[in-house]
């Protein structure tokens, strides 16, 4: 199998999308210069050199939203430990959510939403084992 390791997201205005994730996840981003195209790395978790120190996490990058290609509508899950507190967090930071956390039996709640620059993304609080 060839497993997720990046992600990527368009965006009309990196430096809002930017705080839109750092104040809703706490990631962080590093804005390339224009020799690497002005990409905005994102980091989601500890890395080093060569990556996340964490197995099965990514991290990922945004990426400058243009006329030329109408396929750049990516789509993630990202994990949450609380999803009314994320929900209200995406609002607050401008997003918008679509409807309410709906209960996957055995995986937990999900819920998905647009960000500041129109991607539709969700979140899972995923359930607790016991």
């Amino acid at each position: 199998m060839n497993p997720v390791v990046h992600f990527e997201m368009p965006a009309q205005d990196k430096k809002r999308i930017s705080n839109f994730y750092t104040s809703v996840f706490g990631w962080e981003t590093k804005q390339m210069g224009p020799e690497m195209g002005d990409y905005v790395v994102v980091m989601t978790t500890e890395s080093d050199k060569k990556g996340p120190k964490k197995p099965g996490v990514i991290n990922g990058g945004f990426f400058q939203k243009t006329d030329d290609n109408p396929s750049q509508h990516p789509s993630v899950v990202i994990a949450v430990d609380d999803i009314k507190e994320h929900i209200k967090k995406v609002q607050e930071a401008g997003g918008k959510v679509n409807g309410e956390p709906m209960d996957i039996p055995g995986v937990g709640l999900y819920v998905s939403f647009y960000d500041t620059e129109g991607n539709l993304n969700s979140m899972l609080q995923p359930t607790k084992v016991m």
